[in-house]
């Protein structure tokens, strides 16, 4: 079973840059599809970004495609996301979560670990 901590939320103004980090422990992150989620107050979780394994292939809501960038370091077991021109409408708690398997999914049923969350505050 894999464990996941994110860090680098926090408060930022319209236009500006964040960049997230999951770091994962008990299991190497090489062997999990992983992806960010985020969830708003009074909304649903929703998805953000996914990368498949080995990094090769990346997957983005059109909501964030073009500003946000998701990657992996598997070397140190750690998940990214860069996030550029931030809006106030992107301001929610971010998960990260890992599935053990080689097909990226987009959903947040197919994804059976999940971190703690980290919150992202745009003010406008």
């Amino acid at each position: 079973q894999v464990q996941l901590v994110e860090s680098g939320g926090g408060l930022v103004q319209a236009g500006g840059s964040l960049r997230l980090s999951c770091a994962a422990s008990g299991r190497t992150v090489s062997s999990y599809t992983m992806g960010w989620f985020r969830q708003a107050p009074g909304k649903e979780r929703e998805f953000v970004a996914a990368i498949s394994r080995s990094g090769g292939s990346t997957y983005y809501a059109d909501s964030v495609k073009g500003r946000f960038t998701i990657s992996r370091d598997n070397a140190k077991n750690t998940v990214y996301l860069q996030m550029n021109s931030l809006k106030p409408e992107d301001t929610a708690v971010y998960y990260c979560a890992a599935r053990p398997s080689t097909i990226v999914f987009l959903t947040t049923s197919e994804y059976p670990y999940w971190g703690q969350g980290t919150q992202v505050t745009v003010s406008s």
